[in-house]
């Protein structure tokens, strides 16, 4: 089924055509080995920036923490990756844990649980940053849909009949559906978060990916879509 999404990506950045895919197929095939290639060394020359710049910040919040986020800096989920392999994915923490079941697919986000300087890990997207251990284990890509928690996932694919086509590439961390719809809370916002998504397996490119991380560096400095 195709979907019309707006999108504010200029001209240039678009992928020239958009390509269908069903549910049987495991990867999108005008994927050239030219922009996997790309898209490898783009992950890595991104996790080597970023990696000094966790290592950092980690041990800033080691003194942090205990004042006013207590209790363990890293926080694991599980996550639905490529092909709906399940894979755990690593944040700094920056709310107070409950089971990761207590929570359900379409509940909004529980403020109340927000510690406060979890707050501005959020708010910056700096809570996200450990994902880039995830790009070096090979379950994620930079670009990319976001995973959603593994029990929320399945529910989402049971009740959004576009979902699984997010599954046909790694997961990322941050996306179309990211600079163009913000945090996705509730069954409807995800729907539409799927939609870009799907827009994005069917139209991925390098000049796409370029324009999704120039723009994330935007969201984390205006702080778009944090929650």
């Amino acid at each position: 089924m195709t979907v019309h999404v707006d999108v504010s990506v200029p001209k240039f950045f678009q992928g020239r055509h958009r390509y269908s895919y069903n549910g049987a197929e495991q990867r999108p095939a005008h994927w050239s080995l030219v922009f996997r290639v790309y898209k490898f060394f783009f992950d890595a020359v991104c996790t080597l920036v970023a990696l000094p710049l966790i290592a950092v910040i980690g041990a800033l919040l080691l003194v942090l923490n205990p004042f006013f986020n207590p209790g363990p800096l890293i926080f694991t989920q599980n996550r639905l990756g490529k092909n709906r392999v399940p894979f755990k994915m690593y944040k700094f923490r920056s709310m107070v844990s409950v089971p990761e079941e207590a929570r359900a697919a379409d509940a909004k986000v529980e403020t109340h649980r927000i510690t406060p300087l979890g707050r501005i890990l959020r708010k910056l997207r700096i809570d996200e940053l450990p994902n880039f251990f995830n790009v070096l284990r090979g379950e994620m890509s930079v670009i990319g849909p976001r995973p959603d928690a593994q029990s929320h996932a399945e529910e989402f694919l049971r009740t959004i009949p576009h979902y699984n086509y997010r599954y046909l590439v790694k997961p990322g961390i941050t996306g179309l559906a990211q600079i163009e719809s913000g945090y996705a809370e509730g069954a409807e916002q995800t729907s539409l978060k799927a939609h870009y998504d799907h827009l994005y397996v069917e139209t991925s490119c390098g000049r796409l990916d370029v324009f999704i991380a120039w723009r994330t560096l935007w969201v984390m400095a205006t702080g778009f879509g944090s929650k």
